[in-house]
């Protein structure tokens, strides 16, 4: 079986190295305490994040894995300031685009954007889509405590809108005074302090009111071609659906009901959480047609990478759908 993992991150040595010339602490935001003891045993190695070939390519061989779709992981220029990000996230787009010619029948790439300057992160989104061959873009986090339901980035979605390609909403750190709130404790040490804020649950929260806030705003009914994607089995939201609808529709103001946008316009992947109870749940809130697959390699490498797909009970045509046909109608592979 045919298998493409759309939510695979890269980075670069050389804007890893740009990145901390100009800020001096590299591309995160302050982290608590337990946030650094958790990355300390967390993160992979250099080699797994910035080579396309060797440990990666194993990986995939291994398991089955015919293409990766890449975009930038933690080093990201995405939210430095725009006089800095313009010319940076060029820069990375196009190094990511040459990484891929080495291999081009295995990875294809998501772009990373100066949101700071939307009209110039549209620019090149349009850029990287036209002339890199970028299958849409990944957005990470929010911009300054900004949601991007916000007005101020609509340009953004416009062009992925008219582009006819996807935006991949995905987790980042917490500010500090969330992560204190919800999940420090005398009771328990820094790391899960870190665990808890972060891949545990407290980045799902964050970036699933992202998506929530995102249709609320109305942006489906001012662009209903836009598509987004939303990784961890929906960051919790699609559990809500039928919650939202109920206290939600009589008050929205939006043409439709809050679920009929999500499973219209919403993608989900697993992000490497392959466990069966969230994705029968999935299958069926969803459907198969807006279910894709991803691994998170090499944050997450799972050992069922593979055989959580064709050793799973799924109709056939589910299977190919998820592993690699929604992935090619989607991202017009």
């Amino acid at each position: 079986m045919k298998i493409i993992t759309v939510e695979e991150h890269f980075e670069s040595e050389l804007i890893t190295q740009k990145i901390n010339q100009v800020t001096g602490k590299g591309a995160l935001p302050p982290l608590s305490s337990g946030m650094l003891e958790y990355m300390k045993t967390s993160l992979p190695t250099a080699e797994m994040m910035q080579s396309i070939t060797g440990t990666r390519l194993d990986f995939m061989d291994q398991n089955g894995i015919a293409m990766q779709v890449l975009s930038y992981g933690n080093s990201s220029p995405q939210n430095l300031a725009p006089e800095i990000a313009i010319d940076l996230c060029k820069e990375a787009n196009d190094k990511l685009a040459k990484e891929i010619q080495k291999q081009p029948d295995r990875f294809a790439a998501f772009a990373v954007l100066p949101v700071g300057d939307p009209t110039a992160a549209a620019q090149e989104l349009k850029r990287a889509v036209e002339q890199l061959n970028f299958k849409g873009a990944l957005l990470k986090g929010n911009y300054q405590g900004q949601f991007f339901d916000d007005p101020f980035f609509f340009p953004i979605f416009k062009m992925a809108s008219d582009l006819d390609v996807p935006i991949y909403m995905h987790p980042s750190f917490i500010p500090s005074e969330i992560n204190d709130h919800y999940f420090k404790s005398p009771n328990w040490s820094d790391t899960v302090n870190g665990i808890l804020s972060s891949a545990g649950y407290g980045w799902h929260m964050d970036v699933g009111i992202q998506v929530i806030r995102m249709i609320v705003s109305g942006i489906f009914d001012k662009l209903p071609n836009l598509k987004l994607i939303s990784g961890h089995w929906g960051e919790m939201v699609p559990m809500f659906l039928e919650r939202l609808d109920d206290e939600l529709d009589d008050y929205s103001g939006l043409k439709e009901s809050f679920s009929t946008y999500y499973r219209n316009n919403v993608y989900l992947t697993p992000s490497g959480m392959l466990f069966e109870p969230q994705l029968k749940f999935i299958l069926d809130e969803m459907g198969p047609e807006h279910l894709l697959y991803s691994i998170d390699y090499p944050y997450k490498h799972p050992a069922n990478s593979q055989t959580f797909l064709t050793e799973g009970n799924l109709p056939a045509q589910t299977k190919e759908l998820i592993a690699h046909g929604n992935a090619e109608r989607l991202l017009h592979l």
